[in-house]
């Protein structure tokens, strides 16, 4: 058996744990920008809000219900994901960490259980320790956990809690689910499907096996056994390695000059060195690419992109930060509104491998040494207790080229001026 927890509406939540008096008013949180809504309060999803929707669209409809309004909080959201996983780890003896809102719990030793009520349970205790609701949804395999989820989420009826452990309730619920809502089944699948007459869950687990093979691959394959009952898709108690890491961001308003963008690149950079050191990693390949809008008019658009060889891989800040800022010398074209710039770095290997040379006629020494090892180090050690930023590489910096987050929440749990404090 296998539990999926996930977090109900969690940015929006995580935004009114730390103001009560908005428990029951709507709630909406902002994209990068504050350009479109990406997590919505029920009361805001009732109000006909859709998801993704552009704030300059319904700006008037947000001000007329007293909609409340939230930038996006990323260093509030990842810190209360963490102690969300911390108190479900307490909870079964093996997790797998989906998202930073949903997680898989292993649920095959609590045979002697009432699950249900044990589901109850992981939902009192997430929300006693936390503060943010939860949905629990169990079953034999992932897939049908996802499906049990949904249903625990969606319909009333469940509050809360959905068990899937018998033939005649996965058959109902299959039945109510749409083939579009089946994880592991995109946007080109279902229109497949479709074609086909293959609307629900049910329609797709009855399915000729042959013919889903064959047109949705082994992906398919694995849905529709797994819709059947029989698991395909393991825990995954280790997180894979990342294969690239990127850093981007929207500028929150537009960048013409040479010198903004280098401070922009260098910044990005400089996080993605810093990422790279928290994997135990180091990269071989850059990639920078910077763009204007692409809603400017045709002559006034611009998207540059290259990718680099480093000659030795590398997490050093400021070898990554030097070979991002060659690339834009490269890239940069004057006379353009740049809107968007990211670093990407890619062909990650363990540090450990990291001393292999790369080029036969590099003309230097490898960046990692052990002096550089110790000085990024001593960099990351004193931004951990300072606060991020507190040292940099000297052309790292904050510009006119930050992203828009005009209604930013203070971080609660993770800066110590934000820290609410009660009076008597």
């Amino acid at each position: 058996m296998f539990a999926l927890v996930d977090c109900n509406n969690f940015y929006a939540s995580c935004e009114r744990l730390f103001n009560p008096a908005l428990r029951t008013s709507p709630v909406v949180v902002l994209s990068n920008n504050d350009g479109c809504i990406i997590a919505r309060s029920e009361e805001a999803k009732a109000l006909g809000i859709q998801m993704g929707t552009p704030v300059f669209k319904c700006r008037e409809l947000l001000r007329r219900h007293k909609v409340a309004v939230f930038s996006s909080n990323y260093p509030l959201y990842g810190d209360m994901s963490s102690r969300v996983m911390m108190t479900l780890a307490g909870l079964a003896p093996d997790i797998e960490l989906y998202s930073i809102d949903e997680a898989f719990l292993a649920m095959s030793s609590f045979g002697r259980y009432d699950l249900t009520e044990y589901a109850r349970l992981i939902r009192r205790r997430v929300r006693q320790h936390t503060g943010i609701p939860v949905c629990v949804g169990m079953a034999p395999t992932k897939t049908l956990a996802k499906v049990a989820n949904r249903l625990a989420k969606k319909n009333p009826h469940y509050q809360g809690v959905c068990l899937l452990d018998r033939s005649e309730l996965i058959a109902s619920a299959l039945a109510m689910t749409k083939a579009e809502d089946v994880w592991g089944i995109g946007r080109q699948s279902t229109k497949l499907l479709s074609l086909r007459n293959i609307t629900t869950a049910a329609d797709l687990a009855a399915a000729p096996a042959p013919w889903v093979r064959k047109h949705l691959h082994i992906t398919g394959a694995k849905v529709q056994a797994e819709l059947n009952g029989i698991s395909c898709l393991p825990m995954e108690l280790v997180r894979v390695a990342k294969q690239s890491i990127c850093t981007s961001r929207s500028f929150g308003k537009s960048v013409s000059t040479w010198e903004e963008l280098h401070q922009a690149v260098a910044t990005f950079a400089g996080k993605c060195a810093v990422k790279l050191r928290k994997e135990g990693a180091a990269a071989s390949l850059l990639t920078l690419f910077i763009g204007t809008s692409p809603f400017d008019d045709q002559q006034a658009r611009y998207w540059g992109t290259k990718t680099v060889s480093l000659q030795y891989p590398t997490q050093n800040s400021m070898m990554l930060i030097r070979a991002a800022q060659s690339v834009l010398d490269l890239l940069f074209r004057g006379g353009y509104a740049y809107k968007k710039a990211g670093v990407i770095v890619s062909e990650l290997s363990p540090l450990a491998l990291a001393g292999r040379t790369l080029s036969l006629f590099a003309d230097e020494a490898a960046a990692d040494s052990e002096q550089s090892k110790k000085l990024m180090l001593l960099m990351d050690g004193i931004n951990q207790r300072y606060g991020r930023g507190a040292v940099r590489i000297a052309s790292e910096n904050a510009g006119n080229w930050k992203p828009n987050q005009d209604c930013l929440s203070p971080c609660y749990t993770t800066r110590w001026g934000d820290i609410l404090e009660v009076k008597g």
